[in-house]
C-alpha cells in the first residue's frame, strides 16, 4: 500500500523531465501513483478529483511514452506488470525527493518556523524536557513542539508519526533510521528516608525482596528491566500498588507507602527531600537511552539544534551529578 498522499495540485507548476527522448510529466507519475493505491481507476480518479476517462488517457500517455504497459488488465481487475513495479518503486522515490526538497526550501526561507513532534518514553518529560523545553521556545519562539509519551516511541518514528524519538536504543534498527547515543541511564531503589535501607550507599539486587514495590504496569519500560532482572535471578517483587504516572509514584514513596525502582539520573534530578537514593547491586539495572531519527525524511534547522541543545542539557545534569556525588 502506497503511504504517500498526493492532491490534484500538489505539483502544479513543475516542469516535466526527459525520459528517453519523450517528455515525462509528474502530473503522469501521480496519475499512476493513485492509481497504485487504490488499484482501481474509479476510485482513483474520485481521489484525484478527475474523470475516469482522463485518468484512463494519462495512463495511456504514460505507458506510451515507457514504451511498455504498466497495469496487466484482467476483466474488471488490473495488476502491476514488472515495469509498472520498477516505475511505482521508482516514481515514490521521486515524490520522497520533491517533498525533501521543498522541505528544505522552506526551511531556509523560515528558520524558526515550523513544527518539530517528538516522541518520549513516560518519565523522561520530567528529567529531559520540561527545563529544556523553555529555554527552547526562547530560542524559538515560533516554532511549534510537541512532546508525546508514549511506550510507542520507535514505532512511532519509524511510521513518521514523530519527527524524532528519545528513546532505549534499538538492537536492530530498521535501515532507515539513525541512532544517536544519549546517555546511560542506571535505576535506584528510591525509599522515604526513614527506612532503614536509606541510610545504605547500596544493596543487593535480592533484598528488594523484603520491601513493599510501587511500579509502574508492566507495559512499562522500567518494569520490563527490573522483571528481567528479577526472572536472572530467580525471585520475585512484592508488588500491590500499580500506577501509570510518576507524580502518583513519588506521592506514594514520599507518603512511604512502599518503594521504587527508577532512574537515577531522573531521582538526582528532581532531589525531593523525603526520598532517598540506593544504588543496586548484582545487578544494577541499567538501559542506554539514545535519539532516533528517519535518515529520509528531510530534517530542519530546528531539529538539529534541539538535538544538541538536548546532548548539552544531559551533559550539564550529568555533571553536575558527578559534583554533588563527590562534595
Amino acid at each position: 500500500m502506497i503511504m504517500i498522499s498526493f492532491t490534484n495540485d500538489k505539483y502544479r507548476g513543475c516542469n516535466g523531465f526527459k525520459e528517453g527522448g519523450e517528455e515525462l510529466e509528474l502530473r503522469q507519475l501521480e496519475y499512476f501513483m493513485a492509481v497504485c493505491k487504490e488499484m482501481h481507476f474509479s476510485r482513483a480518479a474520485e481521489n484525484l478529483c478527475t474523470t475516469q476517462s482522463n485518468l484512463s488517457q494519462q495512463i495511456k500517455f504514460l505507458e506510451n511514452e515507457i514504451g511498455t504497459p504498466l497495469f496487466d488488465r484482467i476483466g474488471r481487475r488490473i495488476a502491476l506488470t514488472d515495469a509498472g513495479k520498477i516505475m511505482l518503486e521508482q516514481s515514490r522515490l521521486i515524490f520522497e525527493r520533491i517533498d525533501y526538497m521543498k522541505g528544505a526550501i522552506t526551511d531556509l526561507q523560515q528558520m524558526e518556523g515550523g513544527r518539530l513532534d517528538i516522541g518520549i518514553l513516560p518519565g523522561d518529560g520530567d528529567l529531559l524536557f520540561d527545563a529544556l523545553l523553555i529555554d527552547f521556545h526562547r530560542s524559538y519562539p515560533k516554532l511549534s513542539i510537541s512532546v508525546t509519551e508514549t511506550m510507542d516511541v520507535y514505532e512511532q518514528v519509524v511510521n513518521g508519526t514523530r519527527d524524532l524519538g528519545v528513546t532505549t536504543t534499538p538492537s536492530h534498527p530498521d535501515e532507515r533510521i539513525a541512532v544517536i547515543p544519549l546517555f546511560h541511564e542506571e535505576f535506584a531503589l528510591a525509599i522515604h528516608k526513614d527506612h532503614p535501607f536509606a541510610k545504605i550507599m547500596s544493596i543487593p539486587f535480592e533484598q528488594l525482596e523484603q520491601l513493599k514495590m510501587v511500579m509502574f504496569g508492566s507495559e512499562h519500560q522500567i518494569t520490563k528491566i527490573i522483571q528481567h532482572c528479577c526472572q536472572k535471578k530467580g525471585m520475585s517483587l512484592n508488588n500491590p500498588i500499580v500506577t501509570s504516572t510518576l507524580s502518583t509514584l513519588l506521592s506514594l514513596i514520599e507518603q512511604g507507602v512502599g518503594a521504587s525502582i527508577l532512574p537515577k539520573l531522573l531521582l538526582d534530578y528532581l532531589d525531593r527531600d523525603n526520598i532517598a537514593v540506593v544504588s543496586l547491586r548484582n545487578p544494577t539495572p541499567s538501559q542506554d537511552i539514545c535519539i532516533i531519527h528517519r535518515t529520509d525524511k528531510f530534517m530542519g534547522q530546528a531539529a538539529k539544534v534541539f538535538i544538541s541543545e538536548l546532548q548539552s542539557f544531559i551533559e550539564t545534569v550529568m555533571a553536575r551529578n558527578t559534583r554533588s556525588i563527590g562534595s
